[in-house]
């Protein structure tokens, strides 16, 4: 059951009633599992992430400036040449045909001048992309406008029931089977990955483009990768009883091994456009991914929620 709320942000949530559901799958990839009962309280999302024209009026009302705006640390990064520390971004760059999949460097380059005014470096805009979602957004840059808009990010579990739509334990946003020849039902990557994409995709829509869930959300299913509140950890699956309103690991346990700046990592959820099914399925509801809380891309943003 749901229903919906406006709020003096002129922000729609809809409603998520609580319950238990399966969390994760065994039958995709390694991360996912194991496949464990979770418990939920009701709460409240919103039905979209936040668009470029919503982050804009948080910005003009606080003056923000996001992460990829701030020049870097030379302190937190001793061994970068001078021209990778001025502001920036990562930005998604197709190649020119057929590469190794197993180098993604190929088609993701440091973009000096990129962040969530100029989302493919400097000359670019969001004149034509009010209704895109905001990207470009490290963790902080979704918590502190989901704290201006009296909102909060959704856990992990949350993110995870919501995108279910209501349909227990099924592949995909919409059921088990996958999108039909003459069917639109996420924007993930159409076509070859990383050179060429089916007209209509290889890049974000605007939010709402395709079909809701049974929820009456959108974009759950592709579009771009969304912050979730849990620090990111492997799945914990309990044998004796179901957690209720699980919030992930702790700030120290989430760094990745080996990592030689040890930044701490966040769960993602949802999968983005770049999402390929030769390369990578995960615009699926038990589809996650640790990411640096300091680095925002091309292809991450995030939806608020509320209790």
């Amino acid at each position: 059951m749901s229903n919906q709320e406006s709020t003096s942000a002129s922000r729609e949530y809809v409603w998520i009633d609580g319950g238990d559901f399966t969390m994760g799958s065994d039958a995709h990839y390694p991360e996912e599992a194991p496949a464990h009962r979770v418990r939920v309280a009701g709460f409240w999302i919103s039905p979209t992430t936040v668009t470029n024209r919503e982050y804009a009026a948080f910005v003009r009302a606080t003056k923000y400036r996001t992460v990829a705006e701030r020049p870097l640390d030379p302190a937190a990064f001793p061994d970068a040449p001078a021209e990778n520390l001025v502001p920036g971004s990562m930005v998604f760059t197709g190649t020119s045909g057929p590469v190794d999949l197993r180098h993604i460097s190929q088609w993701w380059a440091w973009t000096p001048g990129a962040n969530w005014r100029r989302p493919f470096g400097a000359g670019s805009t969001i004149g034509d992309r009010a209704e895109h979602p905001v990207v470009h957004i490290a963790y902080e840059d979704a918590e502190v406008y989901a704290e201006w808009a009296g909102s909060r990010l959704p856990t992990e579990a949350e993110w995870e029931f919501a995108a279910r739509g209501g349909i227990d334990g099924t592949r995909f946003t919409w059921g088990d089977e996958p999108e039909g020849q003459d069917e639109a039902l996420a924007n993930y990557w159409h076509g070859d990955f990383p050179w060429r994409a089916v007209r209509g995709y290889g890049s974000t829509a605007p939010v709402g483009s395709f079909p809701p869930n049974g929820y009456g959300l959108f974009d759950l299913a592709g579009n771009v990768w969304e912050w979730t509140s849990d620090w990111y950890q492997g799945h914990q699956g309990d044998a004796c009883c179901i957690p209720e309103n699980p919030m992930g690991g702790t700030r120290a346990s989430s760094v990745g091994e080996g990592d030689q700046f040890g930044v701490p990592r966040k769960t993602v959820k949802g999968g983005s456009f770049l999402c390929a099914d030769s390369y990578c399925q995960r615009y699926r509801p038990a589809a996650r991914r640790a990411q640096m809380i300091d680095t925002g891309m091309s292809h991450i943003g995030f939806r608020i929620a509320r209790s």
